[in-house]
């Protein structure tokens, strides 16, 4: 499914020394988003800092959320996650996107101009209206076990 997202370009250098934001393979879920910084950063042992992408978009359609997720290699191997584990960009949300970056690591992190640091991706957003009930009228396998019931094993 293809939706039209307004972006605007907020550094001169994506698309020029950075690359276009673009779908790494066929397959791929997500966009990278890249450190739109001026200088190498370097990030000390447990600290966080907010990272301008460069870009702001414009969703508009309230049916439709980014979502701004951790790069697997980057947790995995240096310990870089995000600073609030995921992000959430509204579909009225139109300022620059900013990623929190931390260090989990017990090393020094060099984050470089251009360092791809996250990715966003786009899903559908389902809005219910609530009904209150005083009971639920079906009961479930699960029933009454609540948060934790099957263990894990």
């Amino acid at each position: 499914m293809n939706k039209k997202i307004d972006i605007r370009i907020l550094d001169s250098r994506i698309g020029t020394v950075f690359p276009y934001l673009n779908y790494a393979t066929k397959g791929s879920s997500a966009i990278d988003l890249r450190a739109c910084i001026k200088k190498k950063l370097k990030l000390s042992s447990l600290e966080s800092i907010l990272l301008p992408t460069g870009i702001a978009i414009h969703i508009s359609d309230p049916e439709i959320t980014a979502m701004i997720l951790p790069r697997s290699g980057l947790g995995h191997i240096f310990g870089i996650v995000l600073g609030n584990s995921v992000g959430l960009l509204d579909s009225d949300y139109q300022g620059q996107i900013m990623v929190s970056i931390w260090n989990r690591s017990d090393k020094e992190y060099t984050v470089q101009p251009g360092d791809k640091i996250a990715q966003m991706v786009f899903v559908p957003i389902i809005r219910p209206v609530f009904n209150i009930v005083n009971n639920f009228t079906i009961s479930t396998e699960r029933g009454k076990k609540g948060f934790g019931h099957s263990g894990n094993q």
